[in-house]
């Protein structure tokens, strides 16, 4: 069984998506209708990059026809307006993710320079020699290497906990791990290779237990489930505003004050300071602590436009009808003899990633590439888990919002091509 739809509580009950309401949201993204051998290309490349509705397009495009100026140093117009869609959009965030402070809300390039924020501050700050992390088998990379780096500088080691052969995490294994000399636990919500929801609520529970802090590697979970920072009582948490319908080169690190502001400023310049002399430097206060440089304006205001965007459809609606496309997408797969689904945990969203008999992953998406249906070949950036399992690679098709059945019908049409260019 699939995971059912998480709930919100803070979310007023709303009706089901519909198909009529699907096909108006597929008109508001536009590259949705390109058109590939005489039809509508099939996107099923979710959890690499979102498509943009036209209104994160717009708004990126407007402010820089009519608001282009730098914030926080300007005293004229545009730089006031600026500045005021900037921190609008801080809000936004705040209110999406639902965070306490909007100072919690720190933007970033995107979840690994999150994840690498909190390594080179948090993690140089408090993590030395012999002491430990805690990850799993199934991170990507960019929640794998980041720790690695401070690993070897700190002489600090690693601890991965294992999963089974359905790509869940044993949950009982990760709690041996921790030891006295445990400093951290930094644990992905969604595995963008396998679809497993861990059970992120229970994982952060523990390392509170044992005195921890935790961090959630959200990228695949925040375009898909309700999240609610407060009620996760995580320590930090980490998204990418590509995944979640909005500009690539933004990201989010939320994480409590009261731990942000012990930490020493990521880099230094721009926005950062208070004071500089040749002597000295004072430090801004969050979290502008953490925004050194100019910021990624545009990005951080288109990120506002697409928060605004699903939170008008709903993520409690969103969360449920894309788990039935993944139930619909799982049965249309493991009915297709000669496919193999790789992650088939209880808890799953919807990345479906499976290998065949007769072909290799990169053929697969080559020839479903020549059948107007876009997927990600490949190791997805998760190489340990790809070891875990004994492949190279796999295909994945990966869903959002705007996806159907009909696409998913697609899906099916075009891995029947493959098995008749390699049976």
């Amino acid at each position: 069984m699939l995971a059912g739809p998480h709930k919100n509580p803070a979310s007023p009950r709303r009706s089901p998506l519909t198909a009529t309401d699907i096909a108006r949201i597929r008109d508001d993204f536009p590259v949705l209708h390109v058109r590939r051998g005489g039809k509508d290309l099939v996107y099923l490349d979710n959890a690499a990059t979102s498509q943009k509705p036209r209104v994160v397009i717009d708004t990126e495009r407007h402010y820089y026809e009519a608001q282009n100026a730098n914030v926080h140093r300007g005293m004229h117009y545009l730089s006031e307006i600026a500045t005021s869609a900037y921190e609008e959009a801080r809000k936004k965030v705040q209110r999406f993710l639902g965070v306490k402070l909007s100072c919690e809300v720190i933007f970033t390039r995107g979840t690994t320079e999150g994840i690498n924020l909190v390594a080179q501050t948090f993690g140089r700050q408090n993590i030395g020699e012999g002491d430990e992390i805690i990850i799993s088998t199934m991170e990507h990379h960019s929640n794998i290497v980041p720790w690695q780096m401070l690993c070897e500088e700190k002489g600090a080691k690693l601890r991965v906990a294992p999963i089974n052969d359905r790509g869940e995490l044993l949950m009982e294994e990760f709690e041996k791990l921790f030891t006295p000399r445990t400093k951290l636990v930094s644990i992905v919500y969604i595995s963008n290779a396998l679809g497993t929801i861990n059970p992120i609520r229970e994982i952060i529970e523990i390392a509170h237990r044992h005195g921890v802090p935790a961090l959630v590697d959200a990228a695949q979970a925040a375009p898909h489930l309700p999240i609610d920072f407060q009620e996760l009582n995580c320590d930090f948490f980490v998204c990418s505003g590509h995944k979640m319908f909005g500009p690539t080169g933004i990201g989010v690190l939320c994480g409590r004050a009261e731990l942000l502001n012990r930490m020493p400023p990521f880099m230094g310049g721009g926005d950062m300071i208070l004071s500089v002399t040749f002597e000295k430097t004072t430090y801004n206060g969050l979290p502008y602590k953490f925004e050194a440089g100019t910021p990624n304006i545009a990005g951080v205001i288109g990120l506002g436009a697409a928060v605004d965007y699903i939170e008008s459809i709903g993520m409690d609606r969103i969360a449920a009808y894309e788990h039935d496309l993944t139930q619909y997408g799982t049965q249309l797969l493991q009915s297709i003899d000669g496919v193999r689904l790789i992650g088939t945990a209880k808890e799953k969203a919807g990345a479906l990633s499976f290998i065949m008999d007769s072909a290799h992953a990169h053929d697969i998406g080559q020839i479903l590439s020549e059948q107007g249906v876009a997927i990600r070949a490949g190791h997805h950036c998760a190489q340990p888990v790809m070891q875990r399992f004994g492949v190279p690679a796999t295909a994945r098709a990966s869903l959002a919002f705007y996806n159907t059945k009909e696409d998913l019908d697609a899906l099916g049409a075009a891995i029947k091509k493959v098995k008749e260019v390699f049976d």
